[in-house]
């Protein structure tokens, strides 16, 4: 095996065992096509990389070729290379991936040209049905211009899927490598979700005093991230209601930012009506305050008067009688037994299908951190789960049976 192959499946599993071929085109992006390879690897992919002449200009077939562990097709051989990976064969790749792919290439795809190795991949895959994502890279006067536009419905039209791109000082940037990776994942995992609607909450409320100060927590919304990019992967229909979060929100997640306790409430509640699955995994606030205008004295002594909020986890279950309910608890300082206690005690309480129970003093469970470790409490028992968040999400679902 080649030494570059070491880092599959260090970041997840969701690609081990599929094998996908990286198309890069002569776009001034190709320069992150090592780190593309590398992270699609890094998910358990193997993957194959096939280069346009002006592609290998920008970046060398040698560099793709221990990015990969792989050889490069550089250029099309008796030895029918197209075919090997993306025809009708047993070799054949899982998935064609074009990224970066220049506004040239995407209308040669579109009207079926084929003149580099790239374009004659793209339409072998077609021909064979193997899926094609495209990221497309190019200035965003090129990628506005109405014939590019027609181009990318027509593909759309044929289940081509493309990531991006972003607009940014008067380009059309290549989508971000996680966003590229993920939209792979979801393209080739089991969508055991599909038609379903979520509704996931994640991060911290923020209760303003006066114009300058609240009371908050110290979440990080990694958790409930997590849990709604895991069910867009399974194919939901997801909705994330936000408060102040410290990680990033994939920008396939259509998300809804709220900012008090109260706010989060009335959110959850009108899209509660729809859902399939809820699942509560924000740190919403204990208390409500009145804030007061402007800037409060800090000359003076000040007295809060705090007000308990309204629960949103003991309120979901009157806001939907068919929804799968799934709850976080957070304690410090007890054993897995009172944990387990707690966590069936709110289960009863709140008629939740999941409790999703953790100690936040231990080491590597708190607030802020990549992982965390977890009692998953359901009807017929209790999982102990200590991993990533992203691991936990995986559990989770399993444990909903998703």
């Amino acid at each position: 095996m080649h030494s570059s192959k070491s880092i599959r499946s260090s970041r997840g599993s969701e690609l081990e065992g599929r094998r996908i071929c990286l198309a890069v085109t002569g776009s001034v992006a190709a320069a992150r096509s090592p780190e593309l390879a590398r992270e699609l690897m890094r998910h358990g992919a193997d993957v194959f990389c096939v280069m346009s002449r002006s592609a290998q200009e920008l970046v060398g077939a040698q560099l793709m070729h221990w990015a990969t562990g792989n050889p490069v097709v550089a250029e099309l051989t008796g030895e029918c290379e197209h075919i090997t990976l993306c025809g009708k064969t047993d070799g054949k790749v899982d998935l064609l991936l074009i990224a970066p792919c220049t506004a040239n290439t995407l209308g040669k795809i579109a009207w079926g040209v084929d003149d580099t190795p790239v374009t004659t991949f793209a339409t072998t895959a077609i021909g064979s049905g193997i899926p094609l994502i495209i990221a497309p890279a190019m200035h965003e006067s090129m990628y506005s211009q109405p014939l590019v536009a027609e181009n990318i419905r027509k593909l759309g039209k044929i289940g081509v899927e493309f990531a991006g791109p972003r607009i940014e000082e008067g380009k059309a940037k290549v989508a971000e490598i996680d966003e590229i990776v993920d939209l792979c994942i979801r393209r080739l995992a089991k969508k055991t979700l599909k038609g379903k609607k979520v509704v996931v909450t994640a991060g911290a409320t923020r209760e303003f005093l006066d114009d300058v100060r609240f009371i908050s927590n110290p979440s990080s919304g990694r958790m409930g991230i997590a849990c709604a990019r895991g069910a867009w992967l399974r194919g939901a229909d997801v909705l994330l209601v936000a408060g102040h979060t410290e990680a990033a929100i994939p920008p396939y997640l259509k998300t809804l930012r709220v900012g008090g306790v109260s706010e989060m409430h009335d959110a959850v509640r009108k899209a509660a009506k729809d859902a399939d699955i809820i699942i509560l995994a924000a740190a919403a606030g204990d208390f409500t305050a009145k804030r007061a205008g402007g800037k409060i004295d800090s000359a003076k002594k000040l007295a809060l008067n705090l007000t308990p909020a309204q629960k949103i986890s003991e309120s979901a279950r009157k806001w939907s009688r068919k929804a799968r309910l799934v709850l976080f608890k957070a304690e410090s300082g007890v054993s897995d037994a009172q944990l387990r206690k707690a966590a069936e005690k709110k289960m009863k309480k709140c008629g939740a299908d999941l409790i999703v129970a953790n100690d936040i003093s231990r080491k590597g469970a708190g607030f802020g951190v990549g992982t965390n470790e977890v009692l998953i409490v359901g009807r017929k028992g209790a999982a102990k789960v200590k991993g990533t968040k992203a691991e936990i999400a995986e559990k989770l679902f399993g444990s909903l049976g998703g």
